[in-house]
């Protein structure tokens, strides 16, 4: 089970510990990455981590490769990304063109690009103790 803890460091700023690993993250993008920007990084390193699985048991020559993830908010509510956009660059890897659709249809499994494809149901639960005066 994956599993991610978020506590508030101050105004809009959140230190976020997965595992033994944190980083900062800040709605105002001054002192960490963005809310979104993470949603587009999980996509953008799952798309990858997919496209390296792919080349290793293709046994192709990959050394380099970058993912690029674009989205803008939607202007009517609710306010979200309809659309998002991946751009992977294989830097010039001599790929036979006939793999290449082989290829994106392979990092499409990816399951974070999965989840999102299939509206997971996500559950909200408040736990509160009323503070004793």
């Amino acid at each position: 089970m994956y599993r991610v803890n978020v506590t508030n460091a101050g105004d809009y700023s959140f230190k976020v510990k997965a595992r033994e690993y944190e980083f900062l993250a800040d709605m105002e993008g001054k002192r960490g990455i963005t809310p979104p920007d993470t949603l587009l990084a999980g996509l953008g390193t799952c798309v990858g981590v997919y496209l390296r699985k792919y080349a290793e048991g293709a046994k192709l020559s990959l050394p380099e490769f970058s993912v690029s993830v674009e989205a803008e908010f939607s202007k009517e509510a609710p306010v979200c990304f309809r659309k998002i956009n991946v751009n992977v660059d294989l830097k010039g890897a001599k790929i036979d063109e006939r793999r290449l659709p082989a290829i994106l249809e392979f990092i499409k499994n990816c399951p974070v690009h999965n989840t999102l494809k299939n509206s997971p149901e996500v559950e909200f639960k408040l736990d509160w103790k009323a503070s004793e005066i």
